[in-house]
């Protein structure tokens, strides 16, 4: 178990450096941060003598290892566009992306599994082909359209949910949460709805494809020849089974609904870090844009890395795999 974690560890380190490199290339072909900073009627003196304070006059090398030892204590500079430090716009925007993902991949799983279940143990019905389709046009349709056809429906038509925004927040040091007052639920739902969709419909045939395979394997007929309800060996046997893979593509997009969660953000202003990393491209806004990189690499490395151990644990397969030195 050491030696997987050092492993999978090494592997880690060897991505964040990759993906540290490929941002810092952003500050070496992406315009010019003194420009930026300075403007264009800056003189010659002015333009040597800041980019001599940032380092920049040095080589490539020994800048990309300032930049690596910077990266490593959360620090990428100074955002060119609003002036503040990345790591504080960072921090304040983190709390809005992490809550709307969680709150999401919640809703997939609570609505997913169970439509999953209900598709493999139902196969033919009506509710059963109802749930493939609705799944096909879940898969189908892009998030954008969706997050405006929800806005066009219960903000605009009905007016049940507001369209943008977050609502009132609760300060928790330095996190702020919509998660405890009304308004913010009411101003996550509509959001969360439209970053779920996707998950919950790739869960649901998930759980359906496993499921129905788990059934066919020779261990649930044992069962039912030693006469266990259908409900002990749907839900006893054949389910838990079938969750082990759910949980590690569940892991998986836990971290892709925090980084592709600009769309989303976009389309409802949510205040987060999809939004603010839009905002960033628009404006060139390099050091936002490289901060923004680093953090959803390293949030995948980590979701990955737990998502590893976690598979370790539970499938004894891969224990005796690396006792054997397979």
């Amino acid at each position: 178990m050491f030696a997987f974690v050092l492993h999978r560890l090494f592997q880690a380190v060897i991505v964040m450096v990759a993906v540290a490199f490929i941002a810092f290339m952003l500050f070496q072909y992406v315009g010019d941060p003194v420009v930026f900073l300075l403007g264009q009627d800056a003189t010659p003196d002015q333009i040597r003598t800041l980019r001599a304070d940032l380092g920049l006059d040095q080589p490539f090398f020994v800048q990309f290892w300032h930049f690596l030892g910077n990266a490593a204590q959360g620090e990428f500079g100074l955002s060119l566009r609003q002036g503040a430090k990345v790591s504080r716009l960072l921090s304040e925007r983190f709390p809005a992306t992490l809550e709307l993902a969680v709150v999401a991949a919640v809703m997939a799983l609570v609505v997913g599994v169970p439509m999953g279940v209900y598709a493999a143990l139902r196969r033919g019905s009506f509710m059963s082909q109802l749930f493939m389709m609705l799944s096909l046009l879940g898969v189908s349709l892009p998030t954008f359209l969706i997050g405006i056809l929800l806005i066009l429906f219960f903000s605009v038509g009905l007016g049940w949910f507001p369209s943008f925004g977050r609502g009132d927040v609760v300060a928790l040091g330095w996190w702020n949460s919509g998660l405890f007052t009304a308004d913010g639920w009411h101003h996550i739902v509509l959001p969360a709805v439209t970053l779920a969709v996707f998950q919950l419909t790739l869960i649901m045939r998930l759980v359906r494809a496993e499921m129905l395979e788990v059934l066919r394997t020779d261990y649930i007929k044992f069962a039912r020849a030693r006469g266990l309800s259908d409900r002990a060996i749907h839900f006893g046997h054949a389910l838990k089974n079938t969750l082990v893979p759910v949980m590690t593509i569940t892991g998986l997009q836990l971290g892709g609904l925090i980084a592709f969660a600009i769309i989303t953000e976009t389309v409802f202003q949510w205040p987060g870090m999809g939004l603010l990393f839009i905002q960033a491209v628009t404006f060139a806004d390099i050091p936002v844009m490289a901060a923004y990189l680093c953090l959803i690499a390293l949030i995948f490395v980590v979701i990955n890395l737990v998502v590893d151990l976690l598979y370790f644990v539970v499938d004894p397969r891969l224990r005796v795999g690396a006792a054997g030195g397979h």
